[in-house]
């Protein structure tokens, strides 16, 4: 196994009893043993079937700050969820979800992660590609109190990324309490397009989630997955947007533990789909209704050109019954907009065996090929630069979406189950969603040496051990 912090000064201790003082204040306000987390829900049920047209609150749109010269603190507080709803919370620079952070392509990102919490933690950057030592590794979690120093090139494509916590034992706590955050790449290509901006391209983080009696976020443990009562988006309950008679670009990460969204408009009109995990899709495609599973990205453009003043149209959830975000009409007109026909993106397909080179099963909740993970063990190695096929098959408790860190991959076919190859696995994805009686094949190339991991994003399994360690070597 490569060392993980060859650069000595990567991690320091530095923070006094103060800041592990607060985590741990605010651990015990809110009742987080061990037992809290792993007692079952006192409810799923869907948020329709108990309460009819809720007072609506103002979107958040979570801030923008640059990848150069960032200092990313984690740590407990209290954040508005609109209107009266107030919660403890744990957050990247106060906020909830953290800020959403620019880059353009060929750019460098400097961070520094603080782990002001009362746990290990480390902040993985979801979707970029980049080394090992700045993947934010398990292995590479820092203590409370302590830093951890990211220095990485931008070298890739634009898209949607993400960026969460990734200890182990613990990501799935810490994400659901508030610690997640865009990671938004732009560059030549995407910018020669034209595409809604401003005010007109909104970045949706949209998750569930639990409340206890006082209000504040609640996880229940099930070894299955956590499935909460409610939906959040951009930390804002029962949200809205005001739009005008516009286009409308919409960056959707499904940022749940566990919950899989099937998405629709409430006027039944469909969703063109541009992009997806790895940026732009070769071309658009018109779609009236979206699955997306934990840590999987869409951008889709939504034309609201014909819906006037106090007029709406929700974005929903088909299976939980959710009207998850109201797009409440202004009226005003916005001319010069237009919906892309042609070529959006030139992507290479990726050339590999026909047959797999390896074979993962998802077993269970807590393991991949019958081992469950190991920090400290690598089970295979890869070579750099050759392109392999990888096949995920699984023996249930699915949903399973199989997230690789290192690398983007493209998704060859789906066979049973649901039996097809959906367009938002299109183009380059780094999550795919593997459900029971289905097998997945996909071809995937690293460039980069180093100590990678191959894990389920439902994020119970993930802690319980459904994850592995591999190395790409040379």
């Amino acid at each position: 196994m490569p060392a993980i912090n060859s650069r000595s000064l990567r991690r320091r201790d530095f923070v006094g009893f103060g800041a592990v003082t607060l985590g741990s204040a605010w651990l015990g306000a809110c009742e987080r043993s061990a037992d809290a987390i792993l007692s079952p829900l006192a409810s799923d049920e869907p948020l329709a079937a108990r309460t009819a047209s809720p007072t609506r609150n103002p979107l958040r749109i979570p801030s923008t700050v640059s990848a150069a010269g960032l200092t990313l603190n984690a740590a407990a507080g209290t954040t508005n969820l609109g209107g009266t709803y107030e919660s403890n919370a744990l957050m990247y620079n106060g906020q909830f979800p953290g800020p959403s952070i620019i880059a353009n392509a060929g750019s460098t990102a400097t961070i520094r992660f603080v782990n002001g919490l009362a746990q290990p933690s480390i902040t993985h950057w979801h979707g970029m590609i980049v080394d090992h030592e700045d993947d934010g590794h398990p292995l590479q979690a820092v203590g409370p109190g302590s830093f951890y120093d990211y220095e990485f090139p931008i070298a890739q494509r634009a898209a949607l990324n993400w960026y969460h916590p990734h200890p182990h034992m613990h990501t799935g706590e810490q994400v659901f309490y508030g610690l997640a955050g865009a990671f938004i790449l732009r560059d030549a290509e995407e910018a020669a397009l034209n595409l809604p901006s401003g005010a007109y391209e909104v970045p949706l983080i949209i998750r569930d989630a639990s409340f206890d009696s006082g209000g504040n976020l609640k996880l229940g443990g099930k070894a299955s997955g956590f499935l909460g009562t409610d939906p959040l988006v951009n930390g804002t309950r029962y949200p809205y947007l005001p739009v005008d008679k516009a286009i409308y670009r919409l960056r959707i990460l499904n940022g749940c533990n566990a919950r899989v969204f099937r998405l629709a408009l409430s006027n039944n009109a469909s969703f063109t789909l541009i992009g997806n995990d790895g940026g732009l899709l070769a071309s658009p495609a018109s779609v009236a209704q979206i699955t997306m599973a934990p840590a999987e990205r869409v951008d889709v453009l939504v034309d609201l050109r014909q819906l006037n003043a106090n007029a709406s149209v929700m974005l929903r959830c088909l299976d939980a019954g959710w009207d998850i975000l109201e797009l409440r009409g202004t009226g005003a007109v916005i001319s010069g907009q237009s919906i892309p026909s042609g070529t959006l993106s030139s992507i290479t397909p990726l050339v590999g065996p026909a047959t797999p080179d390896r074979r993962f099963s998802f077993d269970g909740m807590t393991r991949i090929n019958g081992q469950v993970y190991d920090i400290n063990r690598t089970d295979f190695t890869v070579k750099r630069n050759t392109v392999e096929r990888w096949q995920f098959v699984t023996n249930g408790n699915a949903p399973h979406p199989v997230h690789i860190h290192g690398a983007s991959f493209q998704v060859q076919s789906r066979t049973g189950g649901r039996g097809t190859k959906f367009p938002w696995e299109y183009g380059w994805k780094d999550t795919v969603l593997l459900g029971d009686r289905e097998t997945v094949d996909v071809l995937i190339r690293f460039d980069r040496a180093g100590l990678y991991l191959i894990h389920c994003h439902q994020l119970a399994h993930e802690d319980q051990g459904m994850m592995s360690n591999f190395v790409v070597e040379d």
